[in-house]
């Protein structure tokens, strides 16, 4: 054996034999390399040491003796591989307690230690999950991708969900890796994303196996020749009829909560709107649909009819602005508030209107609220109350030829049922408002996980943020034209042209359940051979 290989076995084994301390602080830390794989960094390769370190820590978790020890000893290291991930992943989420400083500044540490600590409870079970089918050999990657796989599933599900830096991201922001999503989805490529990089663990195995890593390569390999050759049979086509514009105001987010900005925050939006970006352009007259961010205004624009004027006597005929905005139902005293899309017409009017389904928890509403309001913690959006849900999933026609589905804000990481019920729209239309998030990493990964909706669904993506960043994705994910971070003005372009539905749009869910089937037969068969008496049987079906 090699000096070098000496030392990698040398590394493995103490990584395997930790206790204690030093065994949670490697977890932690090799989840905290994990998350470089994420946008805005995308160091991808890092999951191979970040996985090879978990799946070490699983095999040294049969020291704890009996079954049910050994599960737990894995799922401790998991919580703590999960929390370092999160915590490295998300810290920037600290940053929306800073607007308002002073009635929330306080809980900034609280939140930005328990929001890890809390999602770590998936990455435990999958840990824990994964050493209940864990098995010697190269199997142990199915057990892990498997068991992991269904973890990340039921994040992105369970208490409304929340699917932020799944894995599976780590490969669909490679433009040419990604565009296995318009088959088989954000949670096929978690599972293939697993598996790829902890297959390399077992080339310290005894005896030395390299067919596992061959595979993973010959897997990525594959998926990259799909996606060379998908881009490179791809004829741009768009929508010449349609002109989109794109209004980024940057408006600081504690200007949004004073009504007495409204006045210079709609003049803002029209100077801005009315600017052209290019010497081919004349300016709003050429536009076809102008599009603002989300909650864009501190009144409520349907129950402010002078705004709503304004806006019309600024559009000209044909043009269609859809704008966040907060909309109210009901008598004063008994409101319901909702974070809504409007498109207003340019006589004035609002044509069609669409109300967020998918809530920010703590963000737009509190869970147990009256519990936690008696401990003075609220939303951070200072609505009484928070927000209330949309009724139902579904496009909104924004002129007889254009019909749009809109995602306010995070609406746009959610893979699944992202389409409602009705025709198939001509484009995905995101209006969000990063600004909470300051000059962070979270804007950035929030931009990252929107296009993948593109790829999966091969649907052209409008993308409008306050702070930016505002961009105009195709339906194979390529980011046309985008606005910086931070930055003001409007953006120009001309639709794309959406595609026929892909495999995913069609099937969904089908693919992703039908690798974690995979996985899981894979680790079973693989523990019950290697668990049968015979031990000339055990050899032959060691993999």
């Amino acid at each position: 054996m090699s000096g070098v290989a000496s030392a990698l076995v040398g590394a493995r084994d103490r990584v395997t034999l930790q206790w204690g301390i030093a065994r949670a602080i490697t977890a932690c830390a090799a989840g905290a390399l994990g998350a470089l794989a994420m946008a805005p960094i995308g160091a991808f390769p890092v999951l191979i040491l970040s996985f090879a370190v978990l799946t070490w820590l699983i095999d040294g978790a049969g020291a704890a003796g009996g079954t049910s020890r050994a599960v737990f000893a894995a799922a401790r290291s998991g919580w703590w591989f999960g929390f370092g991930y999160f915590l490295a992943g998300l810290w920037w989420t600290g940053a929306a307690f800073l607007v308002d400083a002073e009635a929330h500044a306080w809980l900034m540490p609280f939140a930005v230690i328990a929001l890890p600590a809390g999602l770590a409870f998936f990455h435990a079970l999958g840990a824990g999950l994964a050493r209940l089918l864990w098995s010697a050999g190269s199997a142990r990657i199915f057990a892990l991708a498997g068991a992991l796989g269904v973890a990340e599933w039921l994040r992105g599900h369970i208490l409304t969900g929340f699917p932020w830096n799944s894995f599976g991201y780590a490969l669909a922001d490679n433009q040419f890796l990604g565009q296995a999503a318009s088959i088989i989805g954000l949670e096929g490529l978690t599972v293939i994303t697993i598996l790829v990089f902890a297959a390399p663990a077992t080339l310290l195995d005894a005896p030395r196996r390299w067919a596992p890593t061959a595979l993973a390569a010959v897997a990525l390999i594959i998926l990259a020749g799909f996606g060379i050759l998908r881009l490179q049979l791809a004829e741009p086509a768009f929508r010449e009829d349609v002109l989109v514009r794109i209004m980024q105001p940057n408006v600081q987010q504690d200007d949004k909560f004073r009504p007495s900005e409204g006045e210079r925050i709609l003049q803002r939006y029209l100077t801005l709107s009315e600017v052209a970006t290019g010497p081919e352009r004349s300016g709003i007259e050429d536009v076809t649909l102008l599009v603002w961010p989300e909650s864009a205004f501190p009144f409520l624009l349907s129950e402010t009819p002078e705004a709503l004027g304004r806006i019309g006597q600024f559009l000209p005929d044909g043009v269609t602005l859809v704008t966040g905005a907060v909309r109210a139902e009901g008598a004063a005293g008994g409101r319901r508030y909702f974070n809504s899309i409007h498109a207003v017409s340019s006589d004035g009017a609002i044509i069609a209107t669409y109300d967020k389904l998918h809530l920010v928890p703590f963000g737009e509403f509190l869970p147990f609220q009256s519990q936690l309001e008696a401990m003075g913690i609220t939303q951070i959006t200072r609505l009484p109350g928070g927000f209330s849900w949309g009724r139902e999933r579904r496009s909104i026609a924004l002129s007889e030829s254009l019909t749009a589905t809109p995602l306010i804000c995070y609406e746009a990481i959610f893979p699944n049922n992202l389409i409602g019920d009705g025709p198939r729209p001509d484009m995905l239309l995101n209006v969000t408002n990063d600004g909470w998030f300051g000059a962070t990493t979270g804007p950035y990964q929030h931009l990252a996980q929107s296009r993948v909706r593109a790829i999966e669904q091969g649907l052209p993506l409008i993308r409008a943020a306050n702070t930016g960043v505002s961009a105009v994705v195709d339906p194979y994910g390529r980011i046309l034209a985008q606005m910086p971070l931070g930055t003001s003005g409007s953006l120009d372009a001309v639709l794309p042209a959406a595609l026929p539905a892909t495999l995913f749009a069609q099937g969904g869910w089908a693919s992703g359940v039908i690798l974690l089937v995979l996985c899981f037969v894979s680790a079973v068969i693989r523990r019950r051979n290697i668990n049968q008496p015979n031990s000339k049987k055990r050899s032959m079906t060691a993999i």
